[in-house]
């Protein structure tokens, strides 16, 4: 894109579903971070925010009343393009907070733009995991069943993730280096991503 160019930039936000509130260190934070500067390394905008620090309540609904934060980070999400969600691996499983993201989402497989399509048409979705157990795959698959149901679009060998040796104390923060393997798993997740962004963004699906 060019100074003179009309199209806005793409945007990628990335939901982080650690556990461990700010400003601790977190892993699935950095490994969204690390994700999010390649992003930006394309010309893509991009911002990030810890579920954990704001108030989101249990429910199903776009907004759950009183207090509830959902409703301007779902407005986020509505202004991205692309959506990283990154979740650690606990007891096999997404976090409890990617679960609750989901929960939340699910409220928009009713909601329907201006032309009767589902809001999260036309956005693209990439997954980011750590933990040190087994699961990287198996949680992987869950995320994405979700956000595809709601609408979203996965871009090829868009999921990414770092294990470390099971029943061990090492996390991804602690690597002196990520390992080329997922330095290039990651390359590719933001090519792929930024690919189908565009073009969704130029020919988005039909109505019906």
């Amino acid at each position: 894109m060019t100074d003179h160019d009309p199209t806005p930039a793409l945007s990628a936000l990335a939901l982080v579903c650690t556990l461990t509130p700010s400003p601790a260190p977190s892993s699935s934070e950095l490994m969204a971070r690390h994700l999010l500067d390649r992003f930006e390394a394309r010309g893509v905008r991009t911002s990030s925010v810890r579920i954990v620090d704001h108030v989101v309540r249990p429910g199903v609904e776009v907004d759950m009343g009183e207090g509830d934060e959902w409703p301007a980070l779902r407005e986020r999400v509505l202004a991205a393009d692309i959506l990283v969600l990154a979740t650690p691996i606990w007891m096999g499983h997404p976090a409890s907070v990617a679960q609750q993201v989901l929960e939340r989402l699910d409220a928009d497989l009713s909601e329907t733009d201006d032309a009767g399509r589902p809001v999260m048409y036309d956005k693209v979705a990439t997954v980011a995991v750590v933990g040190n157990e087994d699961g990287a795959h198996h949680t992987i698959a869950q995320l994405f069943q979700g956000l595809n149901d709601v609408g979203f679009s996965v871009p090829a060998q868009g999921g990414t993730y770092w294990v470390g040796e099971a029943m061990q104390t090492v996390d991804y923060q602690d690597l002196e280096e990520v390992p080329e393997p997922v330095a290039a798993t990651h390359d590719g997740l933001v090519r792929n991503a930024v690919h189908l962004a565009r073009l969704l963004r130029g020919e988005p699906y039909p109505a019906g």
